[in-house]
């Protein structure tokens, strides 16, 4: 199962909010937490996130999985950190990475791929006068959705195969099927998308 960009059904408050509203908080939120420079503020943010967890009911397995992930991406960037700037630095840094991925994995936890791109298309809907078309933009939010949790995805089951053949500390076990079965992940949606006619009328034009 891919522990990112999968929705979790549910029916808690946070669940029940509108997708557009939502999107938007987190685009305020990760602003607000990039600007943030004290550790005991981004602590509190990164609390916050916690609870917002807890109020969404997620289950502990859901939790787990992206802490998995989190946790050696922090600690080597942590580390790193420390040697080159210092304890607060790295403090900062960190704390920022996993606010702000704690909050967006809680968003695509609790929000439907659809609703996200239904609400991008009717809030851009008055710029079309302008040019802008709102379904391409509400089309590339969902396909980067779904593209996160696709990597998420292949990452996770090119892991488990190299636990099945003992080759965990082998560079290459992973990332060479990591980009074969990426590539070959691309050329499908490049397929799915031409035969949907996506792209159709800017070739004619």
């Amino acid at each position: 199962m891919n522990p990112l960009g999968l929705y979790e059904p549910g029916t808690s408050t946070v669940h029940r909010a509108p997708a557009g509203w939502k999107f938007l908080a987190l685009l305020v939120f990760a602003v607000v937490i990039f600007v943030l420079n004290s550790p005991l503020a981004l602590a509190s943010s990164a609390l916050a996130v916690v609870l917002a967890y807890v109020l969404a009911r997620i289950p502990a397995r859901r939790c787990w999985q992206i802490s998995r992930l989190l946790i050696p991406l922090l600690a080597v960037v942590f580390l790193l950190q420390w040697w080159m700037l210092g304890l607060d630095s790295a403090a900062v840094v960190c704390l920022r990475l996993l606010t702000a991925l704690g909050a967006a994995n809680l968003f695509t936890l609790t929000t439907r791929v659809d609703d996200l791109v239904s609400a991008v298309e009717r809030g851009l809907r008055p710029t079309r006068r302008l040019g802008v078309r709102p379904e391409r933009i509400g089309l590339l939010v969902g396909l980067t959705l779904q593209a996160v949790a696709a990597l998420s995805t292949i990452a996770t089951q090119v892991r488990e195969a190299q636990r099945a053949r003992n080759a965990e500390r082998s560079i290459s076990a992973f990332a060479v099927p990591f980009l074969v079965r990426t590539l070959r992940h691309a050329d499908d949606l490049g397929e799915a998308l031409a035969a949907r006619g996506v792209g159709d009328d800017e070739t004619r034009t």
